[in-house]
């Protein structure tokens, strides 16, 4: 199809919200400066609301802004008891995870594996993610690249480039806190990004909303009984929210980039405040973003008929830009790359981290005990991973890739939900070992690979396997190994840390390179944030 111009109002448009953004990242340049600390948990600075933005900025990304209209468009709302899953670990995230990594005190949440099984275990889970988040910015890159090359004549090696390389800039500058407080903008652009498109989409129909509706319930676009039943054609909801849940608890306790502003806040209580921002925003994605895949359906039913040969990822930016008057269309555009650049901005900060704190500080402390000070090593993990991820992009571009969030999916179940099962089997068993978890980690990642390859299961269905069994297979494994003196080879678990102990004494192995300029070389025993 030829594609149509963005025009120069709406170029006007995304340029000024791209400016904006680098230069919050400017604005916090000195801060971010001030040494790792700062560039990784802003010294507690950040308030609760802010922190809950970031963490659903970070974590709907451009992936759940373009992906989620496409699936309601081309089946139904049967995924969005995905979003409803968060509310099902909330209990054990208050009760436990928060207050046992604020306990901790950490920069990353794998320095926690190494003082409960030793550094391969943190080597291991931080390279898992390392990877995992390399994967999972292409694809948020990639989004953004085709929406533009879609519906422009640029090519989209420029696009993902401006993409990529802007997201490198501003998190290179601003560090945790610039990406937070970029988060907040971007996270408001793209509410008001997709409550645009409903509005607009739902006046442009003869009947408006009736309309929508009575489409909708013809063709079940809803949920219908299908959506109940296993084995069917539709997707079944129960196995989409327990996979969901396994996702989530993969998101929420073991994934750096949300665990990271967990220590961003000045306590506990107000990380928790931020869940509950979280939460609320995470239900208005529901009706926003599924809606808008709704609407959609009907608008090109009956205004208009999509090209032949469509690909459907690029659904929401071509109606933007097809549809929708000057300027306004160019608030789409920048909600698209807001969606994206959020998810970037805070995966690559948060992989600095795990190569600066678990993989050199850890491995490769300073001559004479002398601390580091600086963040120019991080920000140049920044700089390379951002060109990697911008390759691994542009191969998804030149292969014209479709159902980009089962793709996404199928990657969570194999690299990351195995892992969220280690952190369960440290913090929740004292029997849990080196030997076992390894085993575990494995053995679940291995089990998901067959039931999503071999025996065909939906993405979901391989998250719930890889979870269960890195659990089970780890815990089975590690009464076997080892004497039972040995089983936990760091008792350092909920139980240890609220019950047994008055105090927590940090154990892990680390160099004066994770304090920051000014910061005491010591950390005290028993310090926390409280």
């Amino acid at each position: 199809m030829d594609a149509p111009g963005l025009g120069g109002l709406n170029w006007a448009v995304i340029i000024i919200y791209l400016l904006a953004t680098l230069g919050i990242a400017v604005w916090f340049t000195r801060k971010a400066s001030a040494g790792t600390d700062s560039f990784f948990k802003a010294n507690g600075r950040i308030p609760a609301w802010a922190a809950g933005f970031s963490i659903y900025a970070t974590t709907l990304s451009a992936i759940t802004y373009m992906s989620t209209p496409e699936q309601a468009f081309l089946t139904d709302w049967s995924y969005a008891a995905g979003n409803i899953a968060i509310f099902a670990i909330v209990p054990l995230l208050v009760l436990f995870y928060i207050p046992f990594f604020r306990k901790l005190d950490v920069t990353t949440a794998y320095e926690y594996l190494e003082e409960r099984f030793g550094p391969t275990i943190r080597v291991l889970g931080s390279l898992l993610f390392v990877l995992f988040h390399i994967g999972r910015v292409a694809i948020v890159v990639y989004l953004p690249t085709l929406a533009i090359s879609s519906v422009t004549n640029i090519s989209p090696v420029l696009v993902a480039a401006a993409v990529g390389v802007l997201s490198v800039v501003y998190t290179f500058l601003g560090g945790i806190e610039g990406v937070i407080w970029s988060d907040v903008v971007q996270g408001i652009i793209l509410l008001v990004g997709a409550a645009v498109i409903l509005v607009f989409g739902i006046a442009a129909l003869d009947g408006g909303l009736a309309t929508v509706a009575a489409d909708a319930a013809a063709d079940d676009k809803f949920i219908s009984a299908d959506n109940w039943k296993f084995g069917g054609a539709a997707a079944a909801i129960p196995i989409v929210f327990l996979g969901s849940v396994f996702n989530n608890l993969h998101q929420y306790t073991a994934s750096q980039d949300v665990v990271q502003r967990y220590q961003t806040t000045d306590s506990p209580k107000s990380t928790i405040r931020s869940l509950i921002v979280n939460g609320f925003l995470a239900l208005l994605t529901i009706p926003l973003f599924y809606g808008i895949g709704t609407v959609l359906y009907s608008y090109y039913q009956h205004a208009e008929a999509l090209p032949e040969g469509f690909n459907t990822s690029a659904l929401v930016p071509y109606f933007a830009v097809t549809a929708l008057p000057a300027g306004i269309s160019g608030l789409l555009i920048a909600a698209i790359f807001a969606a994206a650049q959020s998810t970037i901005s805070s995966s690559l900060n948060s992989i600095s981290a795990c190569v600066t704190v678990d993989i050199r500080d850890r491995f490769f402390p300073p001559k004479n005990g002398l601390a580091r000070t600086g963040v120019g090593f991080s920000r140049l993990v920044i700089v390379i991973v951002g060109a990697l991820s911008v390759g691994v992009a542009l191969y998804l571009s030149a292969t014209d890739q479709a159902q980009t969030w089962d793709l996404f999916l199928s990657i969570t179940g194999l690299f990351g939900v195995p892992l969220a099962g280690v952190f369960a089997l440290g913090i929740f068993t004292k029997r849990a070992n080196s030997a076992g978890v390894l085993s575990g980690l494995v053995l679940g990642a291995a089990v998901a690979w067959y039931v999503q390859d071999v025996a065909g299961l939906t993405p979901f269905a391989v998250s719930a396997v890889a979870f269960v069994g890195a659990v089970v297979f780890g815990y089975i494994i590690s009464l076997f190994t080892g004497s039972k003196a040995r089983r936990a080879d760091h008792d350092v678990t909920a139980l240890t840390i609220y019950g047994k102990r008055d105090q927590y004494t940090r154990r892990i192995p680390t160099s004066p390179t994770t304090t920051s300029a000014g910061d005491s070389n010591n950390i005290k025993q028993g310090q926390t944030n409280e």
